[in-house]
């Protein structure tokens, strides 16, 4: 689903992915590593939002590379981000139905009433009711959770029916409950989708991916299932410093 091939981007000094090659074959993934491995700087070339000074990446055995970011969105990719961005003061239902434009021509009608649009409205309740949020639509995002804005970005994700779909540490700073709730949901995600999720706690990561690729300083140097991953001395030494 998603391949890459001798990816390589530089910071002035500073070369947080060194030649890294790495396949995401299909199903859920895990995308592992402490602080400063590179694991949001590879989404960011993988969805476009940082160009790499060398190598490829490939999108359903398609070179994507050098396609804007606006443009991968029509490639069947989604994201969430690890900080959430999303607009406080409007609703919950307003955020999410905004999410369905970038894939439609209305996109480019300044004057567009979102709220006359009922296809889109339906959609967006639709999405909402899927990740258990229907019942507050109307209400402002300044006025939910945390966990709850979590749901939302997803939600904002999946109303584009991606075919791949990267979530950046989507149980950073949940509650019990809330982290239950979130894993539930993407337990529930059809399975043709294929899912990559970075997350910093490998707990969490191995109980919810199939596969999972360790990242360290810019390398991969673990690969495997979650018995693999655990069995290999090279975890231990990254994670525990022996």
């Amino acid at each position: 689903m998603i391949d890459i091939r001798g990816l390589t981007v530089r910071f002035g000094g500073v070369t947080p992915l060194d030649d890294l090659t790495l396949q995401f074959p299909g199903g859920t993934c895990g995308l592992i590593g402490p602080n400063g491995a590179g694991k949001t700087t590879l989404f960011n070339l993988i969805t476009g939002e940082l160009t790499p000074d060398s190598g490829a990446v490939h999108l359903l055995g398609q070179d994507i590379t050098n396609v804007p970011s606006r443009r991968r969105a029509h490639l069947g990719m989604a994201r969430t981000y690890q900080i959430i961005t999303l607009f406080a003061r409007d609703t919950i239902l307003h955020n999410v139905t905004l999410a369905q434009l970038g894939l439609s021509p209305a996109r480019w009608n300044p004057l567009i009433d979102l709220k006359r649009q009922g296809h889109f409205v339906e959609h967006a309740q639709a999405a909402l009711d899927r990740v258990g949020l229907g019942h507050i639509a109307n209400r402002p995002l300044a006025q939910t959770s945390y966990g709850e804005r979590r749901r939302v970005e997803i939600a904002m994700a999946l109303i584009q029916n991606p075919r791949v779909l990267l979530l950046d540490e989507p149980f950073a700073g949940l509650s019990i409950d809330e982290r239950r709730d979130v894993k539930n949901l993407l337990l529930a995600i059809p399975r043709d989708v294929t899912i990559v999720m970075i997350e910093h706690n490998m707990d969490v990561a191995l109980e919810f991916a199939e596969r999972i690729t360790l990242l360290h300083f810019g390398e991969v140097i673990v690969e495997g299932n979650r018995a693999e991953v655990v069995a290999d001395p090279r975890t231990r030494e990254v994670y525990l410093g022996h």
